[in-house]
């Protein structure tokens, strides 16, 4: 697929370097030629500097030919412009666009839902991290939580402990705990090396152990990996942007909440527009500040500014101080690697949280939705199965006798509003949701050409 990436920042470096390595012809375009040179020297991709809303960039940079636009540069209205010139002058079938001002959002549906600026998805890097930090609130103890099917399922990852009924034993087991609990093992990482899971591999303390189930049954299965954490109370988020903000505000109903900003003027505003968090002026990194409010009383302390370094190290005081849960945002891929390990609980990539909404775009067969796991290594696919027996590799055939990739597995399937946890003499149907889980995501290609209909289907 030819790919034109507008904005050589975090956001366009991570996507490149997801998407190159995938066949695709991309080209990166940006203003910073600094940037693009060390691009350059990392992927095999084109680079042109230039304004990419500009119609003699875009032309240069391909447009004529090109089946996708991503414009991620940190200029909401450069993104907007550049899909619009890009649709009219050159009919470029998917225009994404990067859209952060909440102003913007707001009027969604007017400004991206008709003939105004003819963007086909719009993606809110803030908007994804939120929505994924707050699932990780409400799930305690998770180290990851990710929807498929609008939330009738979840893959979520735990870490299994001493102590929990399961560790020790056989996978198996775990249907004989729970005989009315319908879940399944997709993955687990032990020591970051991927075994794949079969009801006679015993689970271990310290695996990370990735399960699909219906979200009324998470808390069961996390039991038995795990003691299981008592639901969260009280919050304290260090800084007030715009992620701070969003968080705060759909959090403030069902949660004690504190947000701690260093810029006055900040927390005037943001004081004024949240109903019930207390905002309070200071640096999230001043331990007296923290003692003062308690931190040893706090059930998560979430650092999400814009800087990584001061995310890090206020994190780690707060843990260190007592708060029970500590996350960190953390933009450089380098960074979530070494904390992982370290006294900080949850590395919160923004990269990760965003990628996953442009790959379903990109994916061949009819992909609906994609989570980038284990700091891009692995993924999670949604996938839509059509056809028939003769014209699908997939449908009309039990789950043990599709010849799926290796470290691939499939979870669930959702078939209508039914939610079914896949075993091995489950047989697909035509339009059913399959929920797969890669350890490796550099096999996604062999599945997509497991979910690509044939000739013969009409």
């Amino acid at each position: 697929m030819k790919i034109i990436i507008l904005g050589a920042g975090q956001v366009g470096t991570s996507v490149a370097a997801n998407l190159v390595s995938e066949a695709n012809d991309i080209t990166v375009v940006d203003t910073d030629a600094r940037r693009l040179r060390e691009l350059a020297d990392r992927f095999d991709l084109r680079t042109l500097q230039g304004h990419g809303a500009q119609p003699d960039v875009l032309l240069r940079a391909g447009g004529e030919d090109a089946e996708m636009i991503i414009a991620v540069t940190n200029s909401d209205e450069t993104n907007m412009v550049a899909c619009q010139v890009a649709y009219t002058l050159f009919h470029t079938p998917t225009k994404i666009a990067r859209v952060r001002a909440q102003g913007f959002l707001d009027h969604h549906q007017a400004l991206f839902g008709g003939d105004a600026f003819h963007v086909d998805v719009t993606i809110s890097p803030e908007q994804l991290v939120t929505d994924y930090t707050l699932r990780l609130i409400q799930t305690p103890g998770a180290l990851q939580v990710t929807d498929f099917a609008n939330g009738r399922v979840r893959l979520v990852a735990v870490r299994a402990y001493y102590g929990g009924p399961l560790v020790g034993q056989e996978l198996r087991a775990l249907y004989d705990h729970m005989p009315h609990v319908e879940a399944r093992v997709a993955a687990i990482y032990r020591q970051d090396r991927a075994i794949q899971p079969e009801g006679d591999t015993v689970i271990e303390a310290d695996d990370e152990v990735f399960f699909v189930a219906a979200p009324k049954h998470i808390r069961s299965v996390m039991g038995e990996l795990r003691r299981l954490d008592k639901p969260y109370k009280r919050l304290i988020f260090a800084g007030g942007g715009n992620i701070g903000t969003r968080l705060a505000r759909v959090t403030e109903r069902d949660y004690r909440v504190k947000v701690i900003e260093s810029n006055l003027e900040r927390c005037k505003q943001i004081a004024e527009s949240l109903e019930r968090t207390i905002v309070l002026h200071g640096d999230a990194a001043d331990e007296e500040l923290l003692l003062e409010e308690n931190i040893e009383d706090t059930d998560v302390f979430c650092a999400v500014t814009d800087d990584d370094e001061a995310n890090i190290l206020s994190a780690m005081l707060a843990k260190r101080l007592g708060a029970r849960k500590a996350m960190a945002l953390i933009n450089r891929a380098a960074y979530v690697d070494l904390v992982q390990s370290g006294p900080i609980d949850v590395a919160i990539s923004p990269q990760q949280a965003t990628i996953g909404t442009l790959l379903k775009h990109v994916r061949r067969g009819d992909v609906v939705m994609v989570h980038s796991l284990r700091r891009g290594a692995a993924e999670a696919i949604e996938a839509i199965a059509h056809g028939d027996q003769s014209s699908s590799k997939v449908v009309g055939r039990a789950i043990e006798a599709i010849n799926l990739p290796k470290g691939a597995s499939i979870g669930a399937i959702v078939r209508g509003d039914q939610v079914l946890i896949a075993h091995r003499d489950t047989i697909i149907e035509s339009e059913d949701h399959v929920i797969l889980f890669l350890q490796d995501r550099l096999r996604v290609a062999e599945v997509e050409k497991l979910f690509q209909v044939g000739v013969t289907f009409f």
